[in-house]
């Protein structure tokens, strides 16, 4: 490659990544961009479901059932979300198709042909999978997971309210979304709506609840009185309540000792027996004595 050169880059994004890259490797660069970044299409209504994380689904089935057979696009945050999103609908009676980064350039192909054609009503997508998707008739956006960054919000609402048509783009907020929610409005520079009439509401001032850990079997409650004795094996467990009775020695049955003692016992009488006879015969062995 020549020394001097003229270098044109061409994105629909610009991550923060590649905008310092291009500044290392490039003299005095001319950006030109068509909108702000922080800019949504005027075109687009926004508004924003606060929904528990476990109701996401169902809150989904609801929406496209009363939007009637529209077409949309439902946006995730991880590839197998996706392959998740699209089993459910699927199973709900409602045609979706998926695409994201494992699937085959032809599976991906024949989705987006398929949603194109009308084939599929929901297309479920990734972030990166979904680059390059131009659709003119799109009035839905689903946004089922609210993206980490920011900017994206605005490009995935970008794909619909195109050439002049009217579109809506929906997010889906759960407790742990809130503060990616707040950041989305910040860049925006504006609040978006809050839909509370629907069957899967949650309090914004809900908090956080924690998802109760799963106890095996094999593994007592360790809340039940209940703790392990000195054995090490699994399964001895003694009750509380049976470390407070006083400790209690072994005894035999009442009015025999123990074996120690009577081997003892035993031991003593026949040293003793042994005794008496050696000196009765000592005594048979002794000369005669004559008394004067």
């Amino acid at each position: 490659m020549p020394r001097e050169r003229q270098t044109l880059l061409f994105s629909a994004t610009m991550p923060k990544e590649i905008a310092s890259l291009a500044a290392s490797i490039l003299r005095d660069p001319v950006k030109v961009a068509v909108a702000p970044v922080s800019s949504a299409v005027e075109t687009v209504t926004q508004s924003v479901y606060h929904v528990q994380k476990s109701n996401k689904g169902r809150l989904l089935v609801d929406l496209l059932q009363k939007s009637g057979g529209d077409a949309s696009l439902v946006f995730s945050r991880t590839k197998h979300g996706a392959d998740k999103i699209c089993k459910m609908l699927n199973t709900a009676g409602i045609k979706a198709g998926a695409i994201h980064g494992n699937k085959t350039q032809n599976a991906r192909r024949d989705a987006l042909d398929g949603f194109k054609r009308g084939r599929l009503r929901v297309l479920v997508a990734t972030d990166i999978a979904a680059r390059g998707i131009d659709i003119e008739a799109l009035p839905l956006v689903v946004n089922y997971d609210l993206p980490d960054v920011p900017e994206t919000y605005v490009h995935r609402i970008g794909r619909t309210g195109r050439a002049g048509r009217v579109g809506s783009a929906v997010s889906f907020c759960d407790a742990e979304e809130r503060s990616s929610l707040r950041d989305i409005e910040r860049l925006i520079s504006r609040s978006i709506p809050i839909i509370q009439d629907h069957p899967f509401a949650a309090s914004v001032g809900e908090p956080i609840r924690a998802e109760p850990r799963r106890q095996s079997a094999a593994t007592p409650n360790r809340n039940s009185g209940q703790r392990r004795t000195g054995s090490g094996r699994p399964g001895s467990y003694r009750s509380a309540e049976s470390d407070s009775r006083p400790a209690r020695r072994r005894a035999g049955r009442p009015g025999k000792r123990s074996d120690s003692r009577s081997d003892s016992r035993s031991d003593n009488r026949s040293d003793n027996r042994s005794t008496e006879r050696g000196q009765k015969r000592r005594r048979a062995r002794a000369p005669y004595r004559k008394t004067a």
